[in-house]
């Protein structure tokens, strides 16, 4: 029910887009070796705005393209803070963890691969993320969207319990 909330259209938005990984998939026919390509993309504007997809074709730039209309499909908005999270958070998707932790201003992103794509995507520039379990690029981006989309910031909580933003910091 969360992430219907934090669905994003696609208009106005100056999104940029990243490529994952490729992985070439043979398939042995009568006829010989028929090769096709799957590509997953992450497109973000960097202010808060990601999304994913993945594009399978013949070509590799007709897969990257499918990638990127499928990633604009699927647009969710992730509450930044001056450029880190609210808060840690912890998620899985088949055998990929993702661990992902605030981080002071100057830290840089600390993360690898697949999880550093999402993340610099929506704008995130201090953060500690640690990738424990398999390091399948797919699954590791779809735990870290997970995990993203599992954040709340300060105004989120305050109206889910339905009381003021100072309630909420003070108790």
């Amino acid at each position: 029910m969360a992430t219907l909330s934090k669905k994003v259209k696609t208009s106005d938005l100056d999104l940029k887009d990243r490529l994952v990984a490729i992985n070439r998939v043979t398939k042995v026919t009568k006829g010989g070796r028929t090769f096709s390509f799957s590509a997953i993309v992450i497109v973000g504007n960097e202010d808060g705005i990601v999304g994913w997809g993945l594009g399978k074709a013949s070509e590799v730039t007709t897969a990257i393209a499918k990638g990127v209309e499928a990633a604009k499909k699927n647009l969710v908005k992730i509450p930044v803070i001056h450029g880190t999270i609210p808060h840690e958070q912890s998620a899985r998707y088949g055998g990929a963890h993702v661990l992902l932790k605030p981080a002071s201003s100057g830290t840089g992103v600390k993360a690898g691969g697949a999880m550093r794509a999402v993340l610099e995507s929506v704008g995130i520039h201090d953060i500690l993320a640690k990738s424990k379990g398999s390091s399948n690029p797919h699954n590791l981006v779809k735990a870290t969207m997970e995990a993203l989309l599992e954040l709340r910031d300060a105004h989120a909580v305050a109206q889910h319990r339905g009381v003021s933003l100072e309630k909420v910091f003070k108790g």
